[in-house]
Protein backbone atom coordinates (compact mmCIF):
# COMPACT_ATOMS: atom_id res chain seq x y z
CA UNK A 1 0.00 0.00 0.00
CA UNK A 2 1.73 3.06 -1.30
CA UNK A 3 -0.68 5.87 -0.23
CA UNK A 4 -0.54 8.32 1.92
CA UNK A 5 -2.76 10.48 4.12
CA UNK A 6 -2.50 14.25 5.22
CA UNK A 7 -4.33 14.46 8.45
CA UNK A 8 -5.08 18.19 7.14
CA UNK A 9 -7.15 16.39 4.11
CA UNK A 10 -8.39 13.21 5.33
CA UNK A 11 -11.50 11.95 7.00
CA UNK A 12 -12.83 8.54 8.75
CA UNK A 13 -15.97 7.70 8.04
CA UNK A 14 -17.94 5.85 10.77
CA UNK A 15 -20.63 4.26 9.29
CA UNK A 16 -23.88 3.31 11.58
CA UNK A 17 -21.81 2.38 14.41
CA UNK A 18 -24.96 1.26 16.54
CA UNK A 19 -25.98 -1.25 19.07
CA UNK A 20 -28.36 -2.82 17.00
CA UNK A 21 -25.30 -3.95 14.50
CA UNK A 22 -22.52 -4.50 16.81
CA UNK A 23 -23.68 -5.06 20.49
CA UNK A 24 -24.37 -8.65 21.97
CA UNK A 25 -28.05 -8.82 22.29
CA UNK A 26 -28.33 -6.07 19.01
CA UNK A 27 -31.36 -7.22 16.55
CA UNK A 28 -29.04 -7.17 13.81
CA UNK A 29 -25.41 -8.51 15.28
CA UNK A 30 -26.62 -12.35 15.09
CA UNK A 31 -26.67 -11.93 11.33
CA UNK A 32 -23.10 -10.38 11.48
CA UNK A 33 -21.45 -12.20 13.95
CA UNK A 34 -19.78 -14.88 11.68
CA UNK A 35 -18.55 -12.61 9.41
CA UNK A 36 -17.48 -10.18 12.32
CA UNK A 37 -16.14 -12.59 13.82
CA UNK A 38 -13.87 -13.98 11.13
CA UNK A 39 -12.43 -10.69 10.10
CA UNK A 40 -12.03 -9.38 13.53
CA UNK A 41 -14.63 -6.56 12.92
CA UNK A 42 -14.47 -4.77 16.61
CA UNK A 43 -11.07 -4.94 17.13
CA UNK A 44 -10.03 -3.43 13.96
CA UNK A 45 -13.17 -0.34 13.75
CA UNK A 46 -11.50 0.37 17.23
CA UNK A 47 -7.75 0.37 15.90
CA UNK A 48 -8.64 2.50 12.87
CA UNK A 49 -10.81 5.23 15.04
CA UNK A 50 -8.01 5.07 17.73
CA UNK A 51 -5.09 5.35 15.31
CA UNK A 52 -6.78 8.10 13.21
CA UNK A 53 -7.57 9.73 16.33
CA UNK A 54 -3.69 10.02 17.21
CA UNK A 55 -3.05 10.71 13.61
CA UNK A 56 -5.17 13.91 13.84
CA UNK A 57 -7.61 12.73 10.69
CA UNK A 58 -11.33 14.08 10.91
CA UNK A 59 -13.26 11.19 12.07
CA UNK A 60 -16.77 11.57 11.06
CA UNK A 61 -20.04 9.42 12.32
CA UNK A 62 -22.26 8.77 9.29
CA UNK A 63 -25.80 7.41 11.21
CA UNK A 64 -28.69 5.86 9.36
CA UNK A 65 -31.65 7.04 10.12
CA UNK A 66 -32.84 6.27 13.65
CA UNK A 67 -36.19 4.65 13.20
CA UNK A 68 -39.29 6.50 14.81
CA UNK A 69 -43.22 5.69 15.26
CA UNK A 70 -44.57 6.20 11.57
CA UNK A 71 -41.75 5.72 9.31
CA UNK A 72 -42.36 4.86 6.45
CA UNK A 73 -46.07 4.22 7.03
CA UNK A 74 -47.01 6.97 4.03
CA UNK A 75 -44.20 6.55 1.69
CA UNK A 76 -44.87 5.65 -2.03
CA UNK A 77 -42.33 2.59 -2.15
CA UNK A 78 -40.07 2.35 0.87
CA UNK A 79 -36.92 -0.36 -0.19
CA UNK A 80 -36.79 -3.55 1.07
CA UNK A 81 -34.11 -2.43 3.50
CA UNK A 82 -36.19 0.19 5.04
CA UNK A 83 -39.60 -2.34 4.99
CA UNK A 84 -36.83 -4.32 7.44
CA UNK A 85 -36.31 -1.39 9.88
CA UNK A 86 -40.10 -0.68 9.96
CA UNK A 87 -40.60 -4.22 10.96
CA UNK A 88 -37.81 -4.90 12.71
CA UNK A 89 -37.75 -1.16 14.49
CA UNK A 90 -33.65 -1.33 13.63
CA UNK A 91 -31.76 1.64 15.56
CA UNK A 92 -35.43 2.88 17.62
CA UNK A 93 -34.83 5.96 18.34
CA UNK A 94 -34.52 6.62 21.96
CA UNK A 95 -33.62 2.78 22.75
CA UNK A 96 -30.07 1.29 23.51
CA UNK A 97 -30.00 -0.78 20.33
CA UNK A 98 -30.38 3.29 18.73
CA UNK A 99 -27.54 4.57 20.42
CA UNK A 100 -23.75 4.08 19.62
CA UNK A 101 -21.51 1.32 20.55
CA UNK A 102 -20.09 2.13 23.61
CA UNK A 103 -16.42 1.69 22.07
CA UNK A 104 -17.21 4.24 19.24
CA UNK A 105 -18.74 7.60 21.11
CA UNK A 106 -17.69 10.72 19.70
CA UNK A 107 -15.29 13.06 21.28
CA UNK A 108 -14.29 16.80 20.82
CA UNK A 109 -13.82 18.05 17.40
CA UNK A 110 -15.94 14.67 15.72
CA UNK A 111 -18.66 15.86 12.82
CA UNK A 112 -21.78 13.31 13.62
CA UNK A 113 -23.72 14.26 10.01
CA UNK A 114 -27.60 14.42 9.42
CA UNK A 115 -28.85 11.01 9.58
CA UNK A 116 -29.60 9.19 6.12
CA UNK A 117 -32.39 7.40 5.50
CA UNK A 118 -31.45 4.79 2.71
CA UNK A 119 -27.85 3.20 2.19
CA UNK A 120 -26.14 6.55 1.05
CA UNK A 121 -24.15 8.87 3.78
CA UNK A 122 -24.68 11.64 1.27
CA UNK A 123 -28.12 11.52 -0.31
CA UNK A 124 -30.06 13.93 1.57
CA UNK A 125 -27.35 14.69 4.70
CA UNK A 126 -25.15 17.06 4.66
CA UNK A 127 -21.97 15.20 4.44
CA UNK A 128 -20.48 16.54 1.31
CA UNK A 129 -20.44 20.38 2.87
CA UNK A 130 -19.52 19.36 6.14
CA UNK A 131 -16.30 17.21 4.85
CA UNK A 132 -15.51 20.27 2.23
CA UNK A 133 -16.02 22.56 4.96
CA UNK A 134 -13.13 20.43 6.91
CA UNK A 135 -10.90 20.74 3.91
CA UNK A 136 -11.37 16.94 2.87
CA UNK A 137 -10.50 15.05 0.30
CA UNK A 138 -9.80 11.42 1.26
CA UNK A 139 -12.05 8.91 2.98
CA UNK A 140 -11.32 6.05 4.97
CA UNK A 141 -14.74 4.23 5.00
CA UNK A 142 -15.37 2.00 7.66
CA UNK A 143 -18.52 0.27 9.71
CA UNK A 144 -21.42 -1.18 8.27
CA UNK A 145 -22.53 -3.18 5.74
CA UNK A 146 -19.79 -3.78 3.51
CA UNK A 147 -22.68 -4.56 0.53
CA UNK A 148 -24.56 -1.97 1.34
CA UNK A 149 -24.11 1.37 3.22
CA UNK A 150 -20.13 1.20 2.65
CA UNK A 151 -20.65 0.62 -0.70
CA UNK A 152 -23.28 2.97 -1.47
CA UNK A 153 -21.36 6.15 0.37
CA UNK A 154 -18.20 4.93 -0.97
CA UNK A 155 -19.60 5.58 -4.60
CA UNK A 156 -21.18 8.48 -4.28
CA UNK A 157 -17.81 9.79 -2.93
CA UNK A 158 -16.07 8.65 -5.56
CA UNK A 159 -18.79 10.59 -7.83
CA UNK A 160 -18.22 14.03 -6.07
CA UNK A 161 -14.62 13.59 -6.70
CA UNK A 162 -12.97 12.21 -3.27
CA UNK A 163 -10.29 9.70 -2.37
CA UNK A 164 -11.72 6.76 -1.22
CA UNK A 165 -10.14 3.62 0.74
CA UNK A 166 -12.17 0.88 1.61
CA UNK A 167 -10.95 -1.20 4.62
CA UNK A 168 -11.94 -5.18 4.08
CA UNK A 169 -11.54 -5.77 7.36
CA UNK A 170 -13.15 -3.14 9.07
CA UNK A 171 -16.49 -3.99 7.38
CA UNK A 172 -18.96 -6.68 7.61
CA UNK A 173 -21.94 -8.12 5.67
CA UNK A 174 -24.36 -10.94 6.07
CA UNK A 175 -22.33 -13.39 3.97
CA UNK A 176 -18.93 -13.97 2.59
CA UNK A 177 -20.51 -13.77 -0.35
CA UNK A 178 -21.46 -10.11 -0.20
CA UNK A 179 -17.96 -9.22 1.06
CA UNK A 180 -16.19 -10.92 -1.77
CA UNK A 181 -19.19 -8.72 -3.78
CA UNK A 182 -17.95 -5.69 -1.88
CA UNK A 183 -14.36 -6.03 -2.57
CA UNK A 184 -13.67 -8.39 -5.24
CA UNK A 185 -16.47 -7.60 -7.74
CA UNK A 186 -17.49 -4.14 -7.05
CA UNK A 187 -14.84 -1.94 -4.78
CA UNK A 188 -12.51 -1.93 -7.42
CA UNK A 189 -14.95 -0.22 -9.81
CA UNK A 190 -15.11 2.56 -7.96
CA UNK A 191 -12.23 2.65 -4.87
CA UNK A 192 -9.15 4.30 -5.48
CA UNK A 193 -7.32 2.04 -2.64
CA UNK A 194 -8.84 -1.33 -1.00
CA UNK A 195 -6.50 -2.24 1.88
CA UNK A 196 -6.31 -3.89 5.09
CA UNK A 197 -6.23 -2.68 9.26
CA UNK A 198 -3.14 -3.54 9.35
CA UNK A 199 -2.06 -1.87 5.94
CA UNK A 200 -3.62 1.26 6.97
CA UNK A 201 -2.47 1.58 10.16
CA UNK A 202 1.29 1.34 8.49
CA UNK A 203 0.77 3.85 6.10
CA UNK A 204 -0.73 6.05 9.48
CA UNK A 205 1.54 5.31 11.10
CA UNK A 206 4.33 8.32 10.39
CA UNK A 207 1.24 10.54 11.01
CA UNK A 208 1.10 10.26 14.46
CA UNK A 209 1.90 12.65 17.06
Amino acid sequence: MTDTYDPTRTAVLLVDPYNDFLSEGGKIWPLLTGVATDVGLLDNLRAVVATGRRADLQIVFVPHRRWQEGDYEDWDHPNPTQRLVQERHTFALGTWGGEFHPDFQPTDGDVIVQEHWAQSGFANTDLDVQLKQHGITHVIVVGLLANTCIESTSRYAMELGYHVTLVRDATAAFKPEMMHAAHELNGPTYAHTITTTAELLQALANKEH
